[in-house]
């Protein structure tokens, strides 16, 4: 007899086979699927966003020592401190999976982005020499040769290190906060510079957890801003808070205790705006640097746009720091990545949140939140999380320390996953739509058809779905928008092809100008998107 079954009686053996059996058979039963698109994209991604060309730019600091790509022979950058060699930001082909080096001069540590109307990234401020810096990287085609510009004419009139941008109705952007800089301005800059904003000074406390404030373009307009545990509405043209919500239990919600925030889809006559507000740290986390410190689950979700608001409150599966909230297709919302303890910061958290979470809004209180498939990569500070054309999420990054670190519990991490909602299963496969005409440019109110081909017969009424690419940092994914456009149902048209009328979003308040991943969802399962340019 060896000594496992010495040790072991043979039904305390079977009863071990049996319970590691059940747990491999429920872990498979979870719903999505998980993809490794590159073992090393030679950087870890603490900046990522889609363009219009269905590639992504990746993008870390350039204070960070050597990545693991190097930029083209004769393109080092140069600063007071020599020469660097190494890329900072790449631009990844998820079809592909090529890596192309791009090059980046100044800072980008703890900036802020967001697309301008014309699919222009807008990439403000960072530390040091990024301060005041803006840059554009206009997306080429696959196969081009684009990369950052760095502007000499223009800077930020205040320093931004931790902001947020939001793109407005006249396609403006307006830049939010930053450590020490209680104000908001605009790109391209108003000639009143910067606008001192009290509400950040009023939320900031000795963690500073105002920091990259949740910032969301109601359909009326105006802006709902929220910093630490309060919110307010705020009309930027007049610079004024039209609206005090109140604050929301379950402690600070901003960086360094940051949990994550979106605007649920806006539909129907697009008068109602709803925003939720899910996880973070326990105060005193960051200040202690308890990496123990279990994180919390709570929900608030508030009708923003409401004449009486209250946060209706609710309980995650698992306590959560540093989550990604990514609006899938078809309205629900994909909440990935982070950990369970700890806070924001380097070396600061432990215990990685691999289990995704499914947030279903249209379900009942209690019935809302689905645990799906967990991954086996932990993604904890500076990760990200994007929803991809094709309806996959794009998962990167993860760098809990100052410099790139591989020989520790929790690395550095260069590889890019994929997840695959359910809806992407192949039991569906027969049901999902595809795009066969839609136009490439829509202008405010005006009306469209949309020619869609599924395998089976169409039951209901397929959905016309418009989600922006937003710019998803430190977790939230600023200006991320999902739009319902109002539809006719679908009339046959031939050989498994379906015709269906759509009335383009009413104005800027609902839907800024810019340029939209368009999905066609029928009975929960989108096609894959067409990119489509809203313009007024």
């Amino acid at each position: 007899m060896d000594s496992v079954s010495s040790a072991h009686p043979k039904w305390l053996f079977s009863v071990i086979v049996l319970v590691c059996y059940a747990t491999v058979t429920i872990r498979a039963d979870l719903p999505g699927t998980w993809e490794l698109l590159v073992p090393n994209a030679g950087i870890a991604s603490m900046h990522t966003a889609v363009t219009r060309f269905n590639t992504v730019v990746l993008l870390d600091r350039t204070k960070i020592g050597p990545s693991r790509k190097m930029l083209p022979k004769g393109h080092c950058r140069s600063d007071r401190k020599g020469h660097d060699c190494y890329a900072h930001s790449v631009l990844f082909d998820p079809q592909t999976k090529e890596i192309r080096p791009l090059m980046i001069l100044t800072d980008t540590w703890c900036s802020s982005g967001q697309f301008l109307a014309d699919g222009t990234l807008l990439q403000t401020g960072g530390d040091l020499d990024g301060f005041k810096k803006i840059r554009m990287f206009r997306p080429c085609k696959v196969g081009g040769f684009c990369d950052w510009v760095e502007l000499q004419d223009v800077e930020l009139a205040n320093g931004r290190w931790y902001a947020t941008n939001q793109i407005l109705p006249d396609g403006m952007v307006i830049i939010v906060g930053g450590r020490g800089s209680n104000t908001v301005e605009y790109y391209p800059p108003r000639k009143d510079g910067a606008v001192v904003f009290p509400f950040l000074a009023e939320t900031e406390d000795s963690q500073m957890d105002n920091l990259y404030p949740y910032v969301h373009l109601l359909p009326n307009g105006h802006i709902f801003i929220f910093a630490n545990n309060k919110a307010v509405l705020y009309d930027h043209q007049e610079n004024i808070v039209v609206r005090n919500y109140p604050p929301l239990d379950g402690g600070p919600r901003n960086y360094p205790s940051a949990g994550s925030s979106a605007m649920l889809a806006l539909q129907g006559d697009y008068s109602t705006a709803v925003i939720i507000v899910c996880g973070g740290a326990q105060f005193g986390a960051f200040i202690e640097r308890s990496t123990d410190t279990p994180a919390h689950g709570s929900c608030g979700r508030i009708v923003a746009t409401s004449p009486e608001p209250e946060w209706e409150m609710e309980d995650m599966p698992f306590g959560r720091i540093m989550g990604d909230m990514v609006m899938l297709p078809t309205g629900e919302v994909l909440i990935i990545n982070g950990a369970q303890a700890g806070s924001q910061g380097f070396e600061m958290a432990s215990n990685p949140c691999l289990h995704p979470v499914l947030y279903r809004p249209d379900q009942p209180i209690g019935l809302r939140f689905m645990t799906l498939n967990p991954g086996t990569v932990p993604r904890m500070y500076h990760s990200t999380a994007n929803l991809l054309p094709d309806g996959r999420v794009l998962l990167a990054g993860s760098n809990p320390h100052v410099f790139y670190k591989f020989n520790i519990e929790f690395p550095t991490e260069l590889r890019v996953e994929a997840f695959s909602p359910e809806y992407l299963s192949a039991d569906r496969a027969n049901i999902r739509p595809a795009i066969e005409e839609i136009p490439e440019t829509v202008r405010y109110g005006e009306t469209f058809d949309v020619l869609v081909s599924v395998l089976l017969p169409v039951v209901g009424i397929v959905e016309v779905n418009l989600i922006n690419a937003p710019f998803a940092t430190h977790s939230f994914s600023q200006g991320q928008r999902l739009v319902k456009l109002t539809a006719t149902p679908s009339v046959p048209d031939g050989n498994g092809r379906y015709k269906i009328g759509c009335t383009a979003p009413p104005n800027g308040a609902v839907a800024p100008p810019g340029y939209y991943m368009a999905f066609a969802v029928n009975q929960g399962v989108p096609s894959v998107a067409r990119w489509v340019h809203l313009i007024p």
